[in-house]
């Protein structure tokens, strides 16, 4: 059936026969003969049938005909490339997933994956060339894909497609994660606003799926045990330990930080943790990061707790400071070292004067308590301007840099502090 609908359109069935029960389930868009043969070979094995195309051009007359579930999808073609196909894949209201194939630079494919996720697309977890039949398994495995087909509701004209600004959060279990070394930490640069270096950097989780690839924290920390989220914090915690000591060695002294909800903070555990590695020469400490809602809940234990790590060289940092609407007489019991300032009130500060008015107040009180402010959700230079004028201490957000690894954060920041050009940290993964 398949010869009979892609005759003369440049497109060619898959070349073994598959296991009963599957149909088109896959298009292998590839200008490499070579790779279609291997990927649609590889998928064949596994039961899955598909289709190759040698360009992105006849991307919409086929999806007239066939409903495919994955897309694999090149980033570079012979006379079109993945945007113009994930161009063509909004127009067509496509309902399944694309699976970026590429050996392109990481940061290029991510960025065209990005691309394709602001179209409102289902996009995986890029695979870089070469890459095994194995991975083409576990896309199958991981989670159920649904098959599209032509009774699948569509959305109408004018109703928001689902994209970047409102994606879909797949659950994924936190200890399950953790078990399977799923998880990693990113790194975003915090910026001295004053001298405009950078010197520190907030550690944040995120889990590389093999399914539903990278995913934020809406994904795996609602629901997750009290269990998971002190597996979790440990774990981050090991790793600033280790990534301060890859920092250092290359002259990046930067101080770190990471978040620690308040069941964490309060176990006796996270002192022994914190206890163990030795401390070098020229160590800045570390930044434990609770939100201000939770320490007012468990204020006393809180402040006890903040007390024995600041033996240790291990700040209290109180964060979304302004969200919980709760009594700076109690608060300042708590010997903490930053007030980071709500990206709410951060936001338009330059231009809301109620925002602005929130941010130097906050400003004012960590400055009066002996702390470092540090704006959160810096976006615009206009209200990082109005930061500086606020003698805001510390500023991070996508202004000045995305959550990079480790790695891409000695690339783009040198051992003096300076940040690599905006442009180039914006498109760190």
């Amino acid at each position: 059936m398949c010869n009979q609908i892609f005759a003369g359109a440049g497109i060619e069935p898959a070349p073994d026969a598959v296991a009963p029960g599957y149909h088109d389930e896959c298009l292998v868009i590839d200008d490499d003969p070579d790779i279609r043969r291997l990927v649609s070979h590889a998928l064949s094995r596994i039961g899955v049938s598909s289709v190759g195309l040698d360009s992105a051009g006849a991307l919409e007359g086929v999806l007239k005909s066939t409903h495919p579930s994955v897309i694999f999808l090149d980033v570079a073609l012979d006379r079109s490339d993945a945007i113009d196909g994930i161009r063509i894949l909004e127009r067509t209201r496509f309902k399944g997933a694309v699976q970026l194939i590429s050996g392109k630079d990481p940061n290029l494919v991510d960025a065209v994956r990005a691309i394709g996720e602001r179209h409102g697309l289902k996009m995986l977890a890029p695979l870089q060339k070469p890459f095994r039949s194995e991975q083409l398994r576990r896309i199958f495995e991981g989670a159920k894909i649904e098959v599209p087909n032509e009774t699948t509701p569509r959305k109408e004209l004018g109703e928001p497609h689902v994209g970047a600004s409102n994606p879909p959060h797949p659950h994924v279990d936190l200890a399950e994660a953790l078990a399977s070394h799923w998880v990693d930490i990113a790194y975003q640069p915090k910026v001295d606003l004053v001298r405009n270096r950078v010197v520190g950097a907030e550690g944040l989780a995120r889990l590389s799926h093999p399914t539903h690839g990278i995913l934020g924290p809406e994904s795996f920390l609602q629901g997750a045990s009290d269990t998971a989220l002190r597996d979790l914090t440990a774990f981050a915690i090991r790793k600033a330990f280790l990534d301060w000591e890859v920092l250092a060695t290359t002259g990046r002294n930067l101080q770190l930080a990471v978040n620690a909800p308040v069941r964490a903070l309060l176990d006796p555990g996270l002192t022994r943790l914190v206890r163990e590695p030795p401390r070098c020469e020229g160590w800045p400490g570390l930044i434990l990061e609770v939100t201000e809602s939770e320490a007012i809940e468990e204020l006393d234990a809180v402040a006890e707790a903040a007390t024995q790590l600041r033996i240790y060289d291990v700040g209290l940092a109180i964060d979304d400071f302004g969200s919980g609407y709760s009594s700076f007489a109690r608060l300042k019991q708590l010997p903490f070292s930053e007030l980071k300032l709500d990206q709410s009130y951060v936001r338009n500060c330059a231009t809301d004067p109620l925002n602005a008015g929130i941010c130097r107040s906050i400003v004012d009180l960590a400055r009066a308590s002996g702390a470092v402010s540090v704006a959160e959700g810096v976006e615009t230079a206009h209200d990082l301007t109005a930061l500086v004028r606020m003698c805001c201490d510390l500023g991070q957000g996508y202004y000045f840099g995305r959550p990079m690894t480790v790695g891409k954060l000695i690339e783009r920041v040198d051992a003096d502090g300076n940040i690599a050009p905006r442009a180039v940290l914006l498109a760190a993964p």
